[in-house]
C-alpha cells in the first residue's frame, strides 16, 4: 500500500477531522478497575494460557486513536507501550493524556501500520482492534504487524463482520446517493434522519444499543467513512492465514460456538457440532445473523503457542488452573428451575448467552480463586473424584466456552 495513495490521505484527513474515539481527558475510572490483579492475570492467560503470569511486556498498539494506548500504559505500567497512529489530531490527543497521567511507559508516533518496520523494533504483544478494515490494503497491513511480532508473541485483531453491519452498509450507500458528507452540518442532519428510520429497518435496533450513534465522531465514523470493509468468518480466516498468522481463539467466543445459548437446543446442534471447527464458527455467525465485529487472538504459523491448545479430551484438564473473567455478574433472582444462579459475561451482546447453575455447580464456581487447580478444587470440596470427574469436567469445559474463566495451563517455576 502507498502511505501517499489518494484513498491513505483521505483517511487520514477524515481521523484528523473527526478523532476517534472521541477524546476523553479523564480515566481515572479505568485505571481503578486495572488494580485489580486478577482482572490482569485473566487478560494475560486470555493470550498465554500455557506461561505463567509476567510483566515488562512490549506491547504494539496500531491504530491507537485518541486514547487506546493510553488504556494499555494504565493497565500495567511495568509494560512498555508503543502506540501509533496515522492521525495527528489523535497523537496530540494522546500525547495530552500521556502527560496528563505522567506515563513513562508509553511512547507514541504518528507513523501508517504498513511503516510499522520503521520503529526498528519488535513486541510481544500487538492490539489493532478496529483499524485495518479501514485500510486501502488491509492485507499489507496486516503482514506489517506480523512481522512485528515476535515469534511467541500474540496478536489481538478486530475487524468488522459483514452480516450484522447490512443496516450500516445500506445507510452508508445511502449517504453516498445523497452527496451526504462528514460536515458538521451535514452530520447533525444525517442523527436527525436517522431517528426517523421505519423500525424494521436493519439499522434500527442498533441505533440505541451502539455508542457510536450517540456521538458526531461516532456517527461519522461508522456511516461516512471514506474507507471500510467487513469480514465473513471465512474471509477473515483467509485474512490471518494469507498473512503467515494462525487462529488461537475468539476473545469471546461463547457467540461463535453451537454448545452455548439457544444453538445447544435446536435440532440441527449435532450436524453443527460435526462439522471442522472454523465451519462451525461459519454457521453460527451465518444463524445468529448479528455479529457486528470479529475479535480474535492470533499468532505467528511458527509459534509453539500453537502446539498448547486447551484440550478436555486426556487429564490434563486436571491441573488447569482456572481464572476468572472480568465482568461477570451472578444472578440469584427469578432463576429456572432446580437452578441455584445464573452467570452472566456483560461483555455478550446475545440474550441467550448465560449459564445456569446447579448448588454443586455454584460450589465449584465459588471456590475458583485463581490460584488452585481444578483437581485441587475437587480435593478441596471433598467430592469424591471417581464418582464426580465426569461432571466436574464438563462443567468446567462449559465455564470456559462460556468465557466465564480462561485457564492458567502451566505452574510458576
Amino acid at each position: 500500500m502507498n502511505p501517499n495513495s489518494a484513498t491513505t490521505k483521505q483517511v487520514e484527513a477524515f481521523y484528523n477531522a473527526h478523532p476517534y474515539p472521541p477524546p476523553v481527558d479523564n480515566l481515572d475510572n479505568y485505571r481503578q478497575r486495572w488494580q485489580d490483579q486478577g482482572r490482569k492475570e485473566a487478560d494475560f492467560h486470555l493470550y498465554w494460557h500455557a506461561h505463567p503470569y509476567k510483566e515488562n511486556l512490549s506491547v504494539l498498539v496500531a491504530g491507537c486513536g485518541t486514547s487506546q494506548a493510553v488504556k494499555h500504559a494504565l493497565r500495567n505500567p511495568a509494560n512498555h507501550i508503543v502506540g501509533i497512529d496515522i492521525s495527528e489530531t489523535s497523537v496530540q490527543h494522546t500525547k495530552k493524556l500521556k502527560e496528563k497521567y505522567k506515563l513513562d511507559n508509553l511512547d507514541v508516533y504518528q507513523l501508517p501500520i504498513t511503516r510499522v518496520s520503521e520503529l526498528e523494533c519488535t513486541f510481544d504483544k500487538i492490539a489493532c482492534t478496529g483499524v485495518l478494515h479501514h485500510l486501502p490494503d488491509p492485507d499489507a497491513g496486516l503482514r506489517a504487524l506480523h512481522n512485528v511480532l515476535n515469534p511467541e508473541g500474540a496478536l489481538n485483531l478486530m475487524v468488522y463482520a459483514t452480516y450484522g453491519r447490512v443496516g450500516v452498509y445500506m445507510l452508508q450507500d445511502y449517504a453516498r446517493l445523497l452527496g451526504v458528507e462528514d460536515t458538521d452540518d451535514d452530520i447533525s442532519d444525517f442523527a436527525n434522519t436517522l431517528m426517523e428510520l421505519p423500525p424494521n429497518h436493519p439499522l434500527a435496533p442498533l441505533l440505541g444499543q451502539l455508542p457510536d450513534f450517540r456521538t458526531k465522531a461516532g456517527l461519522a465514523d461508522a456511516l461516512l467513512n471514506p474507507q471500510d470493509r467487513a469480514y465473513t468468518v471465512p474471509q477473515l480466516f483467509d485474512f490471518i492465514h494469507g498473512a503467515g498468522l494462525s487462529f488461537s481463539r475468539w476473545v469471546r467466543q461463547a457467540a461463535y460456538l453451537p454448545h452455548c445459548g439457544l444453538l445447544r437446543e435446536i435440532p440441527h446442534n449435532t450436524r453443527l457440532t460435526q462439522l471442522p471447527i472454523e465451519e462451525q464458527y461459519a454457521a453460527v455467525e451465518l444463524f445468529r445473523g448479528t455479529i457486528l465485529r470479529h475479535s480474535l487472538i492470533a499468532y505467528r504459523n511458527d509459534s509453539q503457542n500453537m502446539r498448547e491448545a486447551i484440550d478436555f479430551d486426556d487429564d490434563r484438564w486436571e491441573d488447569y488452573i482456572p481464572i476468572r473473567r472480568a465482568r461477570t455478574i451472578v444472578v440469584k433472582e427469578n432463576l429456572p428451575p432446580n437452578a441455584t444462579a445464573v452467570l452472566i459475561n456483560q461483555s455478550h451482546t446475545d440474550t441467550d448467552i448465560y449459564l445456569t447453575i446447579n448448588a454443586i455447580e455454584e460450589r465449584l464456581f465459588d471456590a475458583v480463586d485463581n490460584q488452585h487447580s481444578i483437581i485441587e478444587i475437587i480435593k478441596k470440596l471433598k467430592l469424591d473424584k471417581k464418582k464426580n470427574k465426569s461432571f466436574v469436567r464438563t462443567f468446567f469445559k462449559r465455564l470456559w466456552y462460556y468465557d466465564q474463566v480462561v485457564f492458567r495451563t502451566t505452574l510458576d517455576i
